[in-house]
């Protein structure tokens, strides 16, 4: 049996080095714009739902950043005694913080914004002195909303980009909570002028409106963030089966002393754990230096499959026989 593992720092090529560096430039960048933006907001919220609800969730937007930079961290020690396998999960654990954090989010405003719209609230907006001049307090909300969207969907972006070439599913959480953000600051607009108009209902519609979309960003990473830590079949980042299964499969068939191969797999975090299970044809004795080069060619096929086992076995293990790819 031959095997590999290491670090999560090691597993990842040169190229995805420097973007697992810039995106935790990005989440340092997003944890300076809420240090700024949470206080705004908070001030000039009053007694409006939706600018309340905009408060909770910039603050609740702090954890998807620190679960990301705290993973960051811990994929870099090595493989231990305690930790066979390394510290590549650190990216599951954060994943699943990060959706928790949004689903928990989504289910308290849409219960609080319910609430509120059932008993009639009616949100008092009122007028400040600025300047030496009373201003509807409607505008500077309006006002901070603005600028509290600019970060998010500048940011939101950007992490995007990373996500794909990364295989970061705490990344991808957080780029879906940016969304949930600057969703919330339109919607918020949006309220803020129907109360304006007269209509005192649309603050809280509003609020209901972004924590329904809120909910179902958490549940979906919630689900694959619980499937990753419960070892099932590996998925790529919009849920689909993962590619590099079948290729890895593949190639195993494809080796001339191998009758049939099948891989049983988990996710990792960055990475793929690869148990390849090979039965060598009738007569064959494998030795050592086959199973050694059978894993080099698989580890080479893609960097996610850096912990990769390979098994000569007498027959494909049952549960793997009818295994969907």
């Amino acid at each position: 049996m031959e095997a590999s593992t290491g670090s999560g720092t090691e597993a990842l090529p040169q190229k995805q080095r420097e973007l697992m560096r810039k995106a935790i430039r990005l989440e340092w960048i997003t944890l300076a714009v809420k240090v700024v933006t949470i206080p705004l907001v908070g001030i000039v919220a009053g007694q409006s739902q939706a600018m309340r609800t905009a408060w909770y969730e910039d603050c609740l937007e702090l954890l998807p950043p620190i679960a990301f930079l705290i993973a960051a961290r811990t994929i870099r020690r090595q493989p231990g005694e305690k930790h066979p396998y390394g510290h590549h999960r650190g990216i599951n654990v954060g994943h699943l913080v990060s959706a928790t954090a949004l689903l928990a989010m989504g289910v308290y405003l849409l219960v609080d914004s319910s609430l509120s719209l059932a008993g009639g609230e009616r949100p008092p907006i009122g007028t400040v002195v600025l300047l030496g001049h009373s201003i509807w307090l409607g505008w500077l909300m309006i006002a901070v909303m603005v600028i509290s969207a600019a970060g998010p969907v500048i940011l939101g972006r950007l992490k995007l980009k990373l996500v794909e070439d990364l295989h970061d599913k705490v990344l991808y959480a957080d780029a879906d909570m940016n969304k949930a953000d600057w969703m919330t600051a339109v919607a918020t607009v949006i309220g803020i002028l129907g109360v304006g108009y007269g209509w005192w209902w649309m603050d809280a519609a509003t609020a209901i409106a972004v924590s329904a979309s809120v909910i179902h960003d958490g549940w979906s990473n919630l689900r694959t963030s619980v499937r990753d830590l419960t070892d099932a079949r590996p998925t790529d980042m919009e849920g689909n089966v993962h590619p590099l299964m079948a290729k890895a499969v593949n190639a195993a068939n494809h080796e001339p002393w191998v009758a049939e191969a099948e891989g049983r797999f988990r996710d990792l975090g960055h990475v793929l754990h690869a148990e390849i299970f090979v039965m060598p044809r009738a007569g064959h004795q494998v030795d050592t230096a086959e199973l050694s080069q059978l894993r080099e060619r698989l580890e080479d096929i893609d960097y996610q499959l850096h912990d990769v086992v390979v098994i000569p076995v007498s027959e494909i293990p049952t549960c793997l026989t009818n295994a969907p790819r």
